[in-house]
């Protein structure tokens, strides 16, 4: 049976809310108990894209609060917590048992709670007398936000900027790498699979596999472990691949303007936890869910924006032939269908009556994908998107744009978010500028009073590489050298991420990466990813049958994934044959509109200095201990194809 991350969570979350108790064949407990559910901001978050309210009431939850709200006590009923284990949230605890808020108190934490916090919630239950309130404590490992059957997010923000940060101190990179860890030991226990796992060498991708590895090998010793159902698979047909990727591997796809249904949703209109909300016809807001309950939406999602379009007026088209095929059968009118005036024999009568229920939630389907795309045609022709998405990808395509479109599309339509990422991808896909052209976009986003700090970022960046690439032969093997001697790292590992920024290839850069690592062929694209098996001796001495082939994979990108990455993902999965199954996740979907434009301006900003790379071979010894060698993972940066030193 293939692995659906939603229905495992949703498994795990029923049971907490029937107190951890077993659960019968209809999802609920075999004893039924009213209860109150407590909890936090970010486990709002985990139960809203998975559980709705009529659910809750299913489960026996009367009411809900989150933690912060000031709350009256309540008699004769238990108190279901689903929290973070955090401080706070442990002295909320505290002061709700001792102040007698419910009789019985069933705490469950989003992930292990810490041995510290642990001893503080006891402490603190034993000096106000309320230990007998505390009834059970669980460590659930829910710590992620599953979207669809094979989407999940950690909810982590700003992770990007942060990993990057020249300025970070290597205590907050350890913090984010033990958060990312963390999350994924979550998913992992929640799905009860130890995977097999690949990372490319060095960054980010590396410390978290590593971390991983370890957390994963010291869980095992463990007798009765998360992972003791899900038997000791050896063969890697029975067991599924972790891919960890960073952000850079393509940092195109997170920028672009994308003109399929799901994305374009998400980027435009602000999707979120699978609900959005858009004006209505009366100047009012409303709101929608966008979920694996839509069939129009699962079946559509993937699709370019004029086809879903078109699927919306064959659905409307479709509905009113029903319609009028009831009436016609019932000797009703040619008004729309209300079930108001049904005549005719009992059978037909019946049959009518029967169809109302399916016919209305149909209608409802096609109005709610009606408002949407009315919205997006609004912005569509309001900031001329679909002329970004086309020059976009003429640009990759061509690996180039003529001046004068370039010029034209900048002093266009749009807003200023379009009109700089647009301008980034033009840097991106281009692999020769003129340096009058570059001038002349500068120029343009100024006009449009555009902030110019992640262009500029940018610039350099490409600026850095274009230097790399035009070094002497003599240089380029000192440098290799030299980056093997602090970094242990090779100097493909680096261009090759170039080569994915410049790739005009259609496909996705991670999804070749991903259909070899399942594949497990030798191939060059892979041939410098590391290999970790938590189930294999420290030795390191696993077997082939680690190498693959794979029939499912978790991919994970850190530093913010997208929903043209899922799509691409999902696409790959099913042109397979046989057709093979892909979870994707990320620490946090990312909007090309906003989010990653402010982690490209915020390390504009923070940069302190950089030094071409060439260069460095030029200064003395002691030169480059002025500069401040920070530690290798800062000083040999991957994640952005190029070689810099910051100063402490």
């Amino acid at each position: 049976m293939a692995l659906n991350l939603r229905l495992k969570q949703t498994e795990c979350i029923a049971r907490m809310l029937n107190l951890n108790q077993p659960i019968n064949a209809s999802g609920t407990a075999n004893e039924e108990v009213y209860k109150i559910l407590i909890f936090d901001k970010f486990c709002q978050d985990i139960l809203s894209p998975l559980i709705h309210v009529k659910d809750l009431r299913k489960h026996g939850v009367t009411l809900y609060f989150l933690i912060d709200k000031n709350r009256k006590p309540v008699a004769d009923v238990p108190a279901v917590y689903f929290v973070k284990p955090t401080p706070h949230n442990i002295q909320r605890i505290v002061s709700d048992a001792s102040n007698s808020l419910y009789d019985y108190f069933h705490l469950n934490f989003s992930s292990s709670i810490p041995r510290p916090l642990l001893e503080d919630l006891v402490s603190g239950a034993l000096n106000s007398e309320s230990v007998e309130r505390i009834s059970k404590v669980h460590d659930q490992y829910l710590e992620f936000v599953t979207l669809e059957d094979n989407l999940f997010s950690l909810a982590d923000k700003s992770c990007y900027v942060q990993l990057n940060d020249p300025k970070a101190a290597e205590r907050e990179i350890e913090e984010i790498i033990d958060k990312i860890v963390n999350g994924l030991f979550c998913v992992l226990a929640t799905l009860a699979v130890v995977p097999v796992i690949r990372c490319p060498r060095g960054g980010p991708a590396e410390m978290v596999a590593t971390q991983l590895d370890r957390r994963l090998r010291d869980h095992l010793l463990v007798k009765n472990n998360l992972f003791s159902e899900s038997g000791n698979y050896t063969s890697s047909y029975q067991r599924p691949v972790l891919c960890l990727f960073d952000r850079n591997l393509e940092l195109a796809v997170a920028i672009q303007h994308d003109f399929r249904y799901r994305p374009l949703v998400h980027d435009v209109l602000g999707l979120r936890l699978n609900k959005l909300s858009v004006k209505g016809d009366n100047g009012g807001m409303k709101s929608f869910e966008l979920d694996r309950l839509d069939p129009f939406w699962v079946a559509n999602g993937s699709l370019e924006f004029p086809d879903v379009a078109l699927q919306i007026e064959t659905q409307l088209d479709k509905y009113k032939s029903d319609v009028a095929e009831v009436n016609k059968r019932t000797d009703g009118s040619d008004a729309e269908f209300d079930g108001t005036e049904l005549i005719g024999n009992t059978k037909h009568l019946m049959n009518a009556v029967n169809s109302l229920p399916e016919l209305t939630e149909r209608k409802k389907m096609i109005d709610k994908h009606m408002n949407i795309a009315t919205a997006l045609l609004g912005e569509i022709k309001e900031r001329s998107l679909d002329s970004y998405v086309k020059k976009e990808y003429e640009m990759m395509a061509r690996g180039g744009i003529d001046r004068g479109e370039l010029l034209a599309v900048l002093k266009g339509k749009g807003t200023k978010t379009d009109k700089l990422r647009f301008a980034i991808m033009f840097l991106i896909s281009t692999e020769t500028i003129p340096l009058s052209d570059v001038e002349a976009v500068e120029s343009a986003l100024r006009e449009a009073e555009v902030d110019t700090s992640a262009f500029q970022y940018v610039k350099k960046i490409k600026s850095l590489n274009v230097s790399l690439a035009s070094a002497s032969s003599a240089s380029r093997s000192n440098i290799v050298d030299w980056a093997e001697k602090l970094y242990g790292q090779s100097i493909s590992a680096v261009t090759a991420g170039v080569k994915n920024l410049l790739s005009g290839d259609h496909q996705l850069a991670m999804a070749r990466t991903v259909e070899a690592l399942m594949e497990g062929k030798p191939n060059p694209e892979i041939e410098s990813y590391l290999m970790f098996d938590p189930r294999a001796p420290k030795s390191g001495a696993s077997g082939s049958h680690t190498n693959g082939p794979f029939k499912e994979a978790i991919v994970f990108m850190i530093g913010g994934g997208n929903y043209v990455e899922y799509g691409g993902l999902q696409h790959l999965a099913q042109r397979q044959q046989p057709a093979k199954h892909i979870i994707y996740g990320s620490t946090e979907i990312l909007t090309g509109e906003l989010s990653l434009l402010i982690s490209l301006h915020s390390w504009d900003k923070r940069w302190g200095w950089v030094v071409l790379a060439p260069l460095l071979l030029l200064l003395p010894t002691k030169m480059h201990d002025f500069c401040g060698v920070r530690t290798k993972y800062r000083l040999w940066d991957l994640h952005i194809q190029s070689f810099v030193i910051t100063r402490s």
